[in-house]
This record gives structure tokens, C-alpha cells and sequence, in this order.
């Protein structure tokens, strides 16, 4: 009679080693459940667990039986499945916002939401990286206040910073508190941004969230106004990330067939028009922001792909090329 007030702990306890200890390809038979619930004092019979079984299904678990003798008794369907859980932990590893300490109290996280056997094959295909990862362990936490400011509608204040020759910290505006209204948050080549509304230049701006430091919600009420409103996170991410700079300029480049792909992962398909040519090469037309950013990466096709118009930008880009090459003058 002394364990009957552990009764209560019995469909708990079923919950807990059906998700740690079974899969689809795993499971635990009548007798190992028994076994599991009498070392945590609980008595079960065989029917009462079934009972509890069907307790479970109604409460949205998927309790199977596997094939085989004896039977075993496993959780299917999970939150996530294993591809996905795949998914996250290669999302997880790709992070350069993350620490290496943060990167893998993720992982450790991603790794309890499946059985222990495909917590074990997820371990395997954590791979050891030599990935350059950020050293600022507050980003994690910054995003976090970030959305706090959003959600409330107030703005944040937060210490801007590079880094000198020394690798130091040199704080901009030497130290002065920014005091932005925080509009939304972007994840852009392995970094996280924050999109903000800067009052003095009534425009938006961007700033990298690992770069920022002693950042907090403030009292002062976030800016209101139509822009912000209506703000299209999509076109400004195109217009800021990867081409940026200048003014945004019809551009059409001739290119050699295998350089398809990179101006498809750049410019997206409906980004882009492409007109196949009949030696084998196309010529494709899209929309660029006219920058040493687009040069730089034009300039990594080499003699792969040349712009055909217009004709003033082919010139502006030969110029950019004949400024790298004087550089290297009298080698």
C-alpha cells in the first residue's frame, strides 16, 4: 500500500522511457516496462499499462507495437523526425553567430528530443569543424532582447564596435549608446543582423548583432510611421545583402554554362532572365546594386562571365580591375 502514491507517477515514467529509449526501430517489451517502472517503486500489471497505453494514443502519442517476439512497444511519430532532427544539427554547425560552447549546448539539446539510439547517430554525424565562429557569447542573448524590444514596441540601446590592428574592441561614435528602433531581425551569410529605423538619418540600417554590446530594451517608445509599417524585409535583404552600395542598375552579363548555378544561388530564378545562346553560353539579365561588392563578386567568375551592358558599367568594372592590377605594379 506505501507505493500506491507512486501511481501517479506511472504514465510520466512510460512517457519519459518510451521517448529516451524507443524509436521506430527500437523498442522495450512488456517486461522491460514492468522492470523500468518497479526500480522507480511503481507495481504495474500488464492490462493496467495497456490501459495507460490507450490514455496515451488519446492524448495524441503514437504508442505502436513493433513485430516480433515478444512484442515490443515503442513511440512512433515524433515532434521532429530524424531527417529533420538532421536538419537542425547541420543548421546548428553552419552558425557562425553561435559559439563553439553555445553551438554545442545546442546540439546536446537537439540530440535529448529523439531515443538514445538516434541521439548516438546524430553524435556520429556531428562532425569536429574548423569552422571561424563568432567569440561573442552575448549574441544568443542580444537576439533574445531584440525581440523583446520588437514585441513591446520600444527601442534598444546598444554599444557598436570593430576591431583595430591590435584586435581589440574600438567602440563607434567613441562609446556612445546607440538608441535605434529595432524593426526586424535577418539571418544573412552565417550572421545575424538587426534591421533598425534611425531617426537622425530617417532611414533604414543594419547592424551585424555580434558587433553590438550592453544592449537593452529602453523606456523611450519605438518610431511609428507608414515606412515602418509597411516595411518589406525580403526587398531590403536583397537590396542590402550581398549587392549593396550603390544605385540599383539593370545589369546583363554573357557567362560560360557551369556559371549557371552561382548566379541562380545569388539572384534566385524569379530574380533573374536568362536567354540561352546558340554556341552553348547564355546571357543573363537581372537588377544589382552598382558596388566594388558586385564587381568582387563578378570578379570571382573570372574569364567565365563579362557584363554586355550597359556599356558605361563594363567600363566602370574594367576600371575596378585596373585598380587591382596597379597594385601589384613592379612585381
Amino acid at each position: 500500500m506505501s507505493k500506491r502514491p507512486n501511481q501517479t507517477k506511472k504514465i510520466p515514467l512510460i512517457i519519459r522511457m518510451l521517448r529516451e529509449e524507443t524509436d521506430d526501430e527500437h523498442g522495450l517489451t512488456m517486461t522491460q516496462i514492468i522492470e523500468r517502472l518497479a526500480e522507480e517503486g511503481v507495481e504495474a500489471e500488464r492490462k493496467s499499462i495497456y490501459r495507460d497505453f490507450d490514455v496515451l494514443r488519446d492524448c495524441g502519442y503514437d504508442v505502436i507495437k513493433r513485430p516480433g517476439r515478444p512484442t515490443e512497444y515503442a513511440l512512433g511519430q515524433r515532434e521532429f523526425e530524424f531527417p529533420e532532427l538532421l536538419l537542425l544539427v547541420d543548421a546548428v554547425q553552419s552558425s557562425r553567430f553561435l559559439t563553439t560552447r553555445k553551438s554545442q549546448q545546442l546540439l546536446n539539446r537537439i540530440q535529448g528530443l529523439t531515443s538514445v539510439h538516434q541521439a548516438e547517430a546524430l553524435e556520429r554525424h556531428v562532425h569536429v569543424e574548423r569552422r571561424i565562429r563568432t567569440q561573442n557569447e552575448s549574441v544568443y542573448y542580444n537576439v533574445d532582447a531584440i525581440q523583446e524590444a520588437i514585441a513591446s514596441r520600444h527601442k534598444v540601446g546598444f554599444r557598436y564596435y570593430k576591431h583595430d590592428l591590435n584586435l581589440k574592441r574600438v567602440y563607434r561614435k567613441d562609446g556612445v549608446t546607440y538608441r535605434e528602433t529595432p524593426v526586424h531581425l535577418v539571418y544573412a551569410d552565417g550572421y545575424y543582423y538587426l534591421i533598425a529605423f534611425n531617426d537622425a538619418h530617417d532611414d533604414f540600417v543594419r547592424y551585424r548583432i555580434d558587433r553590438m554590446s550592453h544592449i537593452q530594451v529602453l523606456d523611450e517608445p519605438a518610431t511609428r510611421n507608414d515606412r515602418i509599417a509597411n516595411f518589406d524585409v525580403e526587398e531590403f535583404a536583397l537590396q542590402a545583402f550581398g549587392m549593396f552600395g550603390g544605385d540599383k542598375v539593370r545589369v546583363t552579363i554573357a557567362f560560360e554554362a557551369d556559371a549557371i548555378d552561382q548566379i541562380l544561388d545569388r539572384f534566385g530564378r524569379d530574380g533573374v532572365i536568362v536567354i540561352p545562346q546558340a554556341d552553348g553560353t547564355g546571357h543573363a539579365t537581372f537588377t544589382v546594386r552598382k558596388s566594388s561588392v558586385f564587381f568582387g563578386w563578378l570578379a570571382g567568375f573570372g574569364t567565365r562571365a563579362r557584363i554586355i551592358a550597359p556599356t558605361a558599367l563594363a567600363h566602370e568594372y574594367r576600371e575596378y580591375l585596373e585598380g587591382i592590377i596597379a597594385g601589384y605594379q613592379g612585381l
